[in-house]
């Protein structure tokens, strides 16, 4: 699991145009809320933009250091702006480690190249990128794999075909097999097809 951190401000302005001064002198406006009073912050913009580059930063618990001194967070939203490559705020949760957080984790696709399928020309065409779970913060993995290496071609892979670590739940397939959706499938391309 990877450590982030990141240095807070109190900021007691709010509203639209105390936003646009804080984005205008390179800072990000964002609020840290759950299990006691909501927390205003800002956050500088390159630090933030750094560490957002890091794929295991969305689903990693982050120290916030400053006004924020010895909160652990997780990042569950992030508002960007449509054209432009800024950030416009950026909303934490706070974590307790005893308590199970839900979060959205990547979906990574491991050993298609060793299936029959593969080996038959077979593509696979991914459905999903991430994934929610439920766990404790400390069991919280950086990313869940689905190995593909007995999928067979036609066959679609499930949420239940997910590897998980010890201790994490996906939250859909707490609500019943009915709930266990496609997450990708294999297909034979089409000159593959004609060939045959």
């Amino acid at each position: 699991m990877s450590n982030f951190t990141l240095n807070a401000v109190a900021r007691e302005d709010q509203g639209k145009g105390a936003s646009r001064r804080l984005r205008k002198a390179g800072q990000v406006p964002a609020i840290v809320y759950g299990s006691s009073e909501p927390l205003n912050i800002s956050l500088e913009a390159r630090e933030l933009i750094k560490v957002l580059n890091n794929d295991a930063f969305f689903s990693s618990p982050i120290t916030l250091s400053g006004a924020g001194e010895g909160q652990t967070v997780i990042i569950k939203d992030l508002q960007r702006h449509p054209a432009k490559p800024i950030i416009l705020h950026a909303d934490f949760q706070r974590i307790d480690e005893s308590k199970k957080i839900k979060i959205r984790v990547p979906l990574q696709f491991v050993n298609f190249e060793k299936s029959a399928a593969a080996k038959a020309s077979g593509k696979f065409a991914a459905e999903a990128a991430v994934v929610e779970v439920t766990c404790l913060p400390k069991d919280l993995p950086e990313a869940v794999q689905c190995d593909l290496s007995a999928i067979e071609m036609g066959q679609i892979a499930h949420l239940s075909d997910i590897t998980l670590p010890e201790g994490v739940e996906i939250v859909a397939l707490r609500r019943g097999e009915d709930h266990d959706q496609g997450i990708g499938y294999c297909y034979a391309p089409r000159g593959a097809r004609a060939a045959k």
